[in-house]
């Protein structure tokens, strides 16, 4: 993004932004889509999180799993085993975006090689 503009959004308060910038700011992170689609069948550990995504490396996947926690769509569980366990999982805001997903397959499928 132009840094003249990124400045400018992040100036503006967000109830002044159109709704696509604020889906943006949290889907637009790196990792974040095919975070969420990974998620979307079901919590995942770490480890299954990342054969899931495939593409991902460890670092940038904890990144977009923060990133997506902070912003309220993914969940992590700590469940007090040895050794730990932690669990991801959509919360009810990141199921909701799992129809936007089924229709960008649907897009994607249409025009694909076109």
């Amino acid at each position: 993004m132009d840094s003249a503009l990124e400045k400018d959004l992040l100036e503006t308060n967000n109830e002044d932004q159109p709704p696509i910038c604020e889906a943006l700011d949290i889907l637009g992170a790196k990792w974040s889509i095919l975070v969420l689609a990974g998620l979307s069948n079901g919590p995942l550990r770490f480890k299954q999180l990342l054969r899931e995504v495939k593409v991902v490396k460890t670092q940038s996947l904890t990144d977009a799993l923060r990133h997506l926690e902070k912003n309220g769509l993914v969940r992590r569980e700590v469940f007090p085993t040895v050794p730990v366990t932690v669990e991801y999982s959509l919360t009810d805001k990141g199921h909701d975006f799992r129809n936007v997903l089924e229709e960008i397959d649907k897009w994607v499928l249409k025009w694909r090689g076109k």
